[in-house]
């Protein structure tokens, strides 16, 4: 406990008391203004961890629409093709080359994840995106996220429930321009997830070159709409909105 003014025991001691002899009162004074003066600084910051924190990752993001699912279109297949006047291609792709991604969000934060394992099929129909079909069969045993509780938490009947719904897919039934034009579509498909199939409807950037048909899209989907209800802790509530994250490049042949 301090008994008097600064020791004089050298220059460096006397900076880290103000440079000068202090009175005992001043001390105590200055100490007892510390901590009020030290909270009016950090408050700003306080408040932008907590709004960082709670921050919707689907905010900003284009919602699908949901309905019920509808007929998939048949298209002829490639060795069909010579009786059609469309010029068919079967591409196929795996998670070599597409990804699935989803990012989850309650009060405190979000969590992401993946799917290590997937296959599909983009069918090519005239060497455009308009009128052509894709789908995607996902392993959802293969979900992978972090930490692992989490990972298995998510796993669980909470959440995907993977042992009883092992598989999740989406199959387009309508794809055509946008109203911008250019490489951007409106996708329309049935996704089945959690034992529920329903049609949803989102945006997406297609580009067809010699190489590969790349599609990627970022649109957010009510997990409700799937039977996926799990509210998370009182003070702690997950949000219903899910952001998924598609990236496919299927390779076509040369």
């Amino acid at each position: 406990m301090l008994r008097g003014p600064c020791p004089d025991r050298g220059n460096a001691l006397l900076r880290s008391c103000g440079g000068t002899a202090t009175p005992r009162r001043r001390i105590l004074a200055g100490t007892m203004k510390a901590p009020s003066n030290l909270l009016a600084r950090l408050a700003p910051f306080a408040l932008l961890v907590a709004l960082a924190a709670c921050k919707d990752p689907a905010e900003g993001k284009p919602q699908a629409t949901v309905s019920e699912a509808k007929p998939v279109p048949t298209i002829a297949t490639p060795s069909a093709a010579a009786k059609s006047t469309n010029k068919i291609e079967s591409l196929a792709f795996d998670e070599k080359v597409a990804s699935v991604g989803f990012v989850g969000s309650k009060v405190t934060g979000s969590h992401e994840g993946k799917f290590g394992k997937l296959s599909g099929t983009l069918t090519l129909v005239d060497g455009k995106a308009d009128g052509s079909q894709v789908k995607v069969v996902i392993d959802e045993t293969s979900l992978e996220a972090e930490p692992e509780k989490l990972k298995m938490h998510l796993s669980g009947p909470d959440f995907f429930d993977v042992a009883k719904f092992p598989k999740a897919t989406f199959e387009s039934t309508e794809i055509k321009p946008a109203a911008g034009g250019g490489d951007k579509y409106d996708v329309t498909g049935n996704l089945e997830l959690h034992g529920v199939k329903k049609s949803i409807s989102f945006p997406a950037t297609i580009t067809v070159d010699g190489a590969a048909v790349t599609v990627a899209a970022e649109f957010d989907i009510n997990r409700k709409d799937f039977g996926i209800n799990f509210p998370g802790k009182a003070d702690d509530l997950i949000r219903d909105k899910v952001l998924i994250k598609l990236s496919i490049k299927a390779p076509r042949r040369s």
